[in-house]
């Protein structure tokens, strides 16, 4: 035999492209004949036409390149899963279900990653149909089957957000969520970019496939919270420090860079500059929503907005029950309210929630960071949030006032002596490609991406600078709320790794994961986030979730601790609150322990 070199294989598989950041992923453009809403209501050849197309560039994606990131993987195959869900291929649907499993990281989500989608599939098996009585009572008695064995004490939280959700299913939450949030890019441009697609195929899938089943769902699980439900021991309790006005304390000033305080709700802890320019107020500085000097602790309502509050309070309250499935008359209220909902009637309301939502937010925070500290002297680096679908037309003139702007709000805090500020807040690229597209700017999704990039690193770098900056101010600041990677999203502020930034994820009260809790490299300690109490404006308490509440709990620790021990640098304090902390045998969590890092810091002094 004669020998020959050897040759390479022509079909070896190409080097695929590394993914680094979300930003390194292609972004795709879907011409449209009509309107999204009229594509959501169209028969099912047409509107597959449409899914394939996205599909296919799902496909692409996976096989070119290499995903680091889980979650990132994750809403490619669930995206995949649903086009196959809505072309009855089974198997595909049960792979991608699968794969999903195998890249959750959340115990509970482990567990619950497709428990419709596969009760659903084999409800059609049973009953030889994919509708009907027969095929609803199949479902129900597979999705009773599925639940039944598993753990509670990992999933109930999130089999209670599940039966939420079949609460709140409507005909008319889809249609006008199209009708509010995606026709008007349409009319723009006449298309729409990958995640806006991804969000019309995950509309159609719950217009067909699950809300016929979500009052089964629903009747399912409230049998099983019914049964079943045990309260979640409170960790919190027993590590809570309260300090007292007999205690030798120090005031400690606190600025929550946020939406405002109702400081009347903070008698006797208010910071007082004494000596405020005309461009800043004597509790603090703020901005208005196109980045003018603004003034006021509080976001300015117009008088109908003033009176339409109350009753949105009392919505803000039954959405908290219903995370909770707690029975109330607020929880079923608003409930009906959501499933009733008429196309016409959608932007108004969730806007409108939104709004309240955000005006709402500093002070609840606010609340979270005072507590049981009569030291604690707040102040308030005021944002505009945007609470619109269509948000401000971003332009480069506003980017850089923005720019300038963080610059000025810490400027602001070095002046006035903040020694801790919590920013219960992010932004990312994706933010600015939204924004952008809802007003057509761009020829196309790539071109977007370009020009979000640059608007996203003016605000980073300007951010980033400042807080470096101030050495001498502890910026606590939230993961974020997508179950993704801050780092991977390059959220900011939540991604920065500077000396003076500690990032927070969120825990429930016994210390496990939430489900919406962000992560990454950056977020060093978890604290609770579910369902913690404050104050909103006008003084009613009522209970938030998410890592905006965590955030402001690691900020109450911090200020305890300097209002004992004015000494403490910012490293000091940072090396307090993770040495006090407690790390989860699973290495996921670091616990904050007040008690524990007072104590610590009392050796120390020792």
């Amino acid at each position: 035999m004669i020998a020959s070199p050897a040759l390479a294989d022509h079909h070896e598989e190409a080097e695929k492209i590394v993914v680094k950041t979300q930003d390194d992923l292609p972004r795709f453009t879907y011409k449209l004949d009509r309107k999204p809403s009229e594509l959501l209501a169209a028969d099912d050849a047409t509107f597959l036409a449409f899914a394939d197309r996205v599909g296919a560039d799902i496909d692409g994606v996976l096989a070119k390149y290499e995903i680091a990131d889980h979650a990132t993987l994750r809403s490619l195959l669930d995206a995949k899963g649903k086009i196959a869900m809505m072309h009855g291929d089974d198997a595909t649907v049960m792979d991608t279900i699968e794969q999903e499993r195998a890249l959750e990281e959340k115990p509970d989500a482990k567990l619950l990653n497709g428990i419709r989608e596969e009760a659903m599939l084999m409800a059609a098996q049973t009953a030889g149909a994919t509708s009907g009585e027969a095929y609803e009572a199949a479902y129900a008695t597979h999705l009773a089957a599925a639940v039944a064995p598993m753990p509670w004490d990992v999933v109930g939280t999130n089999l209670k957000g599940l039966k939420r959700s079949g609460l709140i299913a409507g005909p008319g939450l889809y249609k006008g969520s199209a009708i509010s949030e995606l026709d008007p890019v349409y009319e723009k441009s006449g298309a729409l970019s990958s995640s806006a697609a991804n969000e019309l195929i995950y509309l159609r899938y719950a217009a067909t496939r699950w809300l016929p089943v979500a009052d089964e769902t629903a009747a399912v699980l409230a049998k099983q919270i019914a049964e079943r439900d045990v309260q979640k021991p409170d960790i919190w309790a027993a590590r809570e420090v309260t300090l007292s006005a007999s205690d030798d304390l120090t005031p400690v000033h606190v600025t929550i860079w946020d939406s405002g305080i109702d400081l009347d709700l903070f008698p006797g802890r208010i910071y007082t500059d004494a000596n405020p320019s005309d461009l800043t107020d004597p509790h603090g500085i703020a901005f208005d929503l196109v980045e003018n000097p603004a003034h006021g602790d509080l976001m300015p309502l117009t008088d109908e907005q003033a009176a339409r509050y109350p009753g949105m309070l009392e919505d803000m309250k039954g959405l908290s029950d219903l995370q909770l499935s707690i029975e109330s008359a607020a929880a079923d209220a608003v409930a009906a309210r959501i499933s009733k909902l008429t196309p016409e009637a959608y932007e108004d309301y969730f806007e409108t929630l939104s709004l309240f939502g955000s005006y709402s937010h500093g002070t609840h925070v606010a609340g979270i960071a005072a507590r049981g500290n009569p030291a604690i002297r707040l102040s308030y680096a005021r944002i505009t949030f945007d609470w619109r679908t269509i948000p401000e037309k971003p332009t480069e003139e506003l980017v850089r006032k923005g720019a300038a702007n963080s610059k000025s709000y810490i400027d602001w805090m070095k002046r006035n002596g903040t020694r801790i500020a919590n920013l219960s807040w992010g932004g990312s690229p994706s933010g600015w490609e939204s924004a952008l597209e809802k007003h057509g700017i761009g020829k196309d999704a790539e071109e977007r991406k370009a020009i979000a990039r640059k608007y996203f690193e003016i605000a980073r770098d300007s951010l980033y600078e400042a807080m470096k900056g101030a050495p001498d101010i502890l910026f606590i600041t939230s993961a974020g709320n997508s179950d993704s990677s801050a780092n991977f999203d390059e959220s900011l502020p939540a991604s920065f790794d500077l000396p003076n930034v500690l990032t927070v994820g969120a825990v429930d009260q016994a210390g496990d994961e939430t489900n919406f809790t962000s992560y990454g490299a950056t977020t060093r300690v978890h604290a609770n986030g579910f369902q913690v109490p404050s104050y909103v404006p006008g003084g009613e308490i009522v209970p938030f979730s998410g890592t905006s509440m965590s955030s402001p709990n690691v900020t109450n620790l911090a200020a305890k601790l300097l209002a004992l021990n004015p000494e403490l640098t910012t490293t000091d304090l940072i090396d307090l609150i993770i040495e006090g902390a407690n790390k989860t045998e699973d290495g996921r969590r670091v616990l904050i322990n007040p008690k524990k890092s007072v104590e610590l810091m009392e050796a120390k002094e020792g």
